[in-house]
């Protein structure tokens, strides 16, 4: 888990609440710089990719309050805590289209609770069980940002997490590639859904740029079900490769081995409850024009325009994934697998 400790901190007037000033105490040696808006950063000649990340903190009002229906990982999309994150992953879809993209914290938790209060109420209860949870209504609150890196930064955190603890009909759920052990002394009561990002380990060092190793993150899985958190994994971005497709490593062989590292990682009392969700690699021609630069090494392994078609996104950005009929053999070939190696798993989704 890295510390953060910014040099800059860049605020609108507007988020200089209560909340915003404790973020700001907690950095006494960092530069306060006011700005007009949080997503339109001034020239920052001084700060690269990678340095903008470790360097600089922005603060932020979050305008858009909107929840939108996901049916995936969580029945709802709640408005982001954050944007941007320390970690630098080579196909993450946050960065794509910033030059750079420093942690931005919105600081108006409080409204948020408000509308997600709101949302939850009105909606029908008993919930109808589905994949996403059979009592509660989840609502994924990190798809941004890092929640367990935006837990030391922002008591705006631990304050979200106080109020899904106490909600009658609403449940948080978040992925990370971080252990945060400061997030054991959070009681969560199983209200709290944590999704541990997995990866074969060669790989993930290559791809998965500042982020914590996938055996911290294997180790830690018991601790956070011991805490009271609910423990899930994801396995994402799935990343196919091989000889044929010009690697000396074939993925097939790595998810064997990550599946048995989960197997004897995790006790029996945590396979019992444990669910995965699965998502195959999506990339994006414009991050594919960043990690050129950045890391060439790691684009070897994503970008296989042979093995992949393009795919224009809702947001007009050029996407690129595996061939569909490829893709379906892939998922094919994953389910089996998994069911060989760790059938306690069940699949919450796949694609």
């Amino acid at each position: 888990m890295p510390e953060f400790k910014p040099q800059q901190i860049l605020y609108t007037a507007d988020a200089l609440n209560e909340q915003g000033k404790r973020i700001t105490e907690q950095y006494p040696g960092a530069e306060q710089v006011p700005i007009k808006q949080h997503n339109r950063l001034p020239d920052a000649e001084d700060f690269n990719y990678y340095k903008a990340k470790s360097d600089l903190l922005v603060l932020g009002k979050l305008k858009s309050l909107d929840i939108k229906y996901s049916g995936r990982s969580s029945d709802f999309i709640a408005p982001s805590l954050a944007n941007g994150c320390f970690g630098a992953c080579t196909y993450c879809y946050v960065d794509r289209h910033k030059a750079i993209n420093p942690i931005t914290v919105f600081t108006n938790t409080d409204e948020m609770m408000a509308k997600i209060d709101q949302h939850a109420m009105a909606l029908p209860w008993p919930k109808p069980r589905n994949q996403t949870d059979a009592v509660y209504y989840t609502y994924d609150v990190g798809c941004n940002s890092d929640v367990a890196i935006d837990y030391d930064i922002s008591p705006g955190v631990a304050d979200l997490f106080k109020f899904y603890i106490a909600h009658p009909r609403a449940k948080a759920t978040f992925a990370t590639k971080f252990v945060n052990r400061n997030l054991l002394d959070v009681d969560p009561k199983r209200k709290i859904r944590i999704r541990f990002s997995l990866m074969p380990q060669e790989v993930s060092r290559l791809v998965d740029v500042r982020t914590d190793s996938i055996e911290k993150r294997l180790q830690a899985i018991n601790d956070f079900y011991e805490a009271g958190y609910e423990v899930h994994v994801n396995f994402s971005p799935v990343i196919v490769y091989d000889r044929l497709r010009g690697i000396d490593r074939d993925w097939r062989d790595d998810y064997r081995e990550l599946f048995r590292q989960l197997n004897a990682a995790v006790t029996d009392e945590v396979k019992k409850q444990m669910q995965c969700e699965v998502i195959f690699l999506t990339h994006n021609q414009q991050q594919h024009l960043v990690n050129v630069e950045l890391n060439p090494k790691a684009e070897e392994l994503l970008w296989m325009p042979d093995f992949q078609e393009t795919k224009r996104s809702s947001y007009g950005g050029i996407n690129i994934r595996y061939k569909h009929q490829l893709k379906a053999r892939m998922i094919d070939r994953f389910v089996e697998m998994l069911t060989e190696e760790i059938p306690w798993c069940g699949i919450r989704y796949i694609f």
